[in-house]
């Protein structure tokens, strides 16, 4: 099984940046698609951005186009999220995850608060 670390959250200004990053151990992770995902107070758990295994392509919800920016090393068994141009409707935990179906047990996640 894959156990999956979140970290790289914290408290920013609007319009900051942070970047996030999923390390994965145990069985290599390095052949699933891996996606972020987010969850807000009182909401649920929503799709963010996703990468192909291979690195070579990526989706992203519309909210963080142009914003957030997904990448991945393989050799480091790590999944990254870029995140620029931060806004307060950003503030949510942020999660990793085998994408589009989440293979594994979800991590503990990193807070992101984006303070206006």
């Amino acid at each position: 099984q894959v156990q999956l670390v979140e970290s790289g959250g914290g408290l920013v200004q609007a319009g900051g940046s942070l970047r996030l990053s999923c390390a994965a151990s145990g069985r290599t992770s390095e052949n699933y698609n891996m996606g972020w995902y987010r969850q807000a107070p009182g909401k649920e758990r929503e799709f963010v951005a996703a990468i192909h295994w291979s690195g070579g392509s990526a989706d992203y919800v519309d909210s963080v186009k142009g914003r957030f920016t997904i990448f991945r090393d393989n050799a480091k068994n790590t999944v990254y999220l870029q995140m620029n141009s931060l806004k307060p409707e950003d503030t949510a935990i942020y999660y990793c995850n085998a994408h589009p179906l989440a293979a594994f047990d979800w991590g503990q996640g990193t807070q992101v608060t984006v303070s206006s």
